[in-house]
C-alpha cells in the first residue's frame, strides 16, 4: 500500500501503476509451511498474495480480504483459475469470524497486513483520495457504506475536525486549518478533493519543505472515515488466537500512527506478566505468546529508486511461541 504523503515531486498528471512494496521480504518473513493456510488482510491489487500463492503446495490455501470491492472485483478476475483462495469482501478487524467460519481458529500460519492506502485509490481521482487530483470528496475504502469526507465535513463541527486533523495527521496547525474548513463551509459546501486542499494550504501558507500543506490533514481524514486505527486495534486482539503456534504476523505500516501501535503491541506480547528480576522462570511462564522476529525492515535503495511511494514503509515480524 501507499501514504500520499510520500508522494513528493509526483505531478498530478502522473498515474502510478501499483507496485508491491517489500514483496519479497513480506513473503518471506509470512510462508512457515507451504501447505499452511494464510491470510492476506489488505488484499490490495493482489501482488502479495500472487507471490504467496506461487510459493504455496497444491494443500496451500489464502483468505484474501478488502474494504475495497473494486479490489475484490479485480482479485476474483484475476484468480477465477485457483481454488486455494478466498476473496472476502470486509475488513481485516473480523479476521476471527472470517477464520472461524472455514473451522480454522487456531491453525493460521500466517497474517500479513500492508497498511495504508495503495495506488490504484490514489490515482483514481473519483475515489477521492488525493489531494493531487480533482474529484468528490469521498475518501472511502469501503463505497457501499459509512459516510463520506464530504458528508462528514458538512456536519462535523470546529473541535471534532480540529480533534481529527491533530490526532490521526499530527497536525500542529489542527485548529487553524479547522477554522478555515469551518468559514469555508459556511460559504458554499466542500465537496470536491482540490477544493478542500486549496482551503487547507490557504490556513498554513509556510509549506513544510518537500510536502503538500494538505497532506497530514488528508491523511487524518481517511485515517477517521475509514477507521484504520481502530481496525488495526480490533485486529491485533484477535490476530494471536487466530495463528498457529509458530505461525507469523508481518505488518508493513507507512506512518507512525501504525507502526508505534504495531511496535508496542509486540513489545507489550513479549514482556508477558511482570514478574520481580532474575526469577528462574521461563518464557510461557510470564505468559508470553508472541515474540518479534528479528529487526524492522525497511525498503532498500534500490526500490526507493524504483517506487517512491515505498520510502516511508517499516515493516515487523512477530511468532506466536505459544
Amino acid at each position: 500500500m501507499a501514504s500520499e504523503g510520500s508522494i513528493k515531486g509526483q505531478s498530478a498528471q502522473e498515474a502510478v501503476e501499483h507496485t508491491t512494496v517489500l514483496l519479497d521480504e513480506a513473503v518471506d518473513a509470512l510462508l512457515i509451511d507451504p501447505a499452511g493456510l494464510y491470510v492476506d488482510g489488505t488484499f490490495g491489487r493482489g501482488g502479495h498474495s500472487a507471490q504467496l500463492l506461487g510459493r504455496l503446495s497444491d494443500q496451500g490455501s489464502l483468505i484474501a480480504i478488502d474494504k475495497d470491492p473494486q479490489a475484490i472485483e479485480a482479485g476474483e478476475a484475476k484468480f477465477s483459475q485457483d481454488s486455494r483462495i478466498a476473496l472476502v469482501h470486509g475488513t481485516f478487524a473480523d479476521l476471527t469470524s472470517i477464520v472461524s467460519k472455514m473451522d480454522r481458529t487456531g491453525d493460521v500460519s500466517g497474517v500479513l497486513l500492508d497498511l495504508g492506502v495503495s495506488s490504484p485509490q490514489l490515482d483514481q481521482a473519483e475515489r477521492g483520495f488525493s489531494f493531487l487530483r480533482d474529484g468528490p470528496l469521498d475518501m472511502r475504502m469501503d463505497t457501499s457504506k459509512g459516510l463520506s469526507a464530504a458528508e462528514w465535513i458538512a456536519d462535523a463541527d470546529e473541535q471534532e475536525i480540529a480533534r481529527v486533523i491533530k490526532e490521526y495527521g499530527e497536525e500542529r496547525f489542527a485548529r487553524r486549518r479547522a477554522r478555515a474548513v469551518i468559514t469555508a463551509r459556511a460559504k458554499s459546501p466542500i465537496l470536491r478533493t482540490v477544493q478542500l486542499a486549496n482551503i487547507l494550504a490557504a490556513a498554513h501558507p509556510a509549506w513544510e519543505r518537500g510536502r503538500h500543506p494538505a497532506t497530514k490533514a488528508f491523511q487524518a481524514i481517511r485515517i477517521f472515515i475509514n477507521r484504520e486505527l481502530d481496525d488495526l486495534e480490533d485486529l491485533l486482539g484477535q490476530v494471536i488466537d487466530t495463528l498457529k503456534v509458530g505461525g507469523r504476523l508481518v505488518v508493513i505500516s507507512f506512518h507512525s500512527l501504525e507502526d508505534r501501535r504495531v511496535k508496542r503491541f509486540i513489545r507489550d506480547q513479549e514482556q508477558g506478566i511482570k514478574l520481580p528480576k532474575n526469577l528462574p522462570v521461563r518464557d510461557v511462564d510470564r505468559g508470553v505468546r508472541l515474540v518479534k522476529v528479528g529487526k524492522a525492515i525497511k525498503p532498500t535503495q534500490d526500490e526507493v529508486g524504483g517506487n517512491v511511494r515505498s520510502r516511508s514503509a517499516v515493516m515487523r515480524v512477530a511468532e506466536r511461541v505459544a
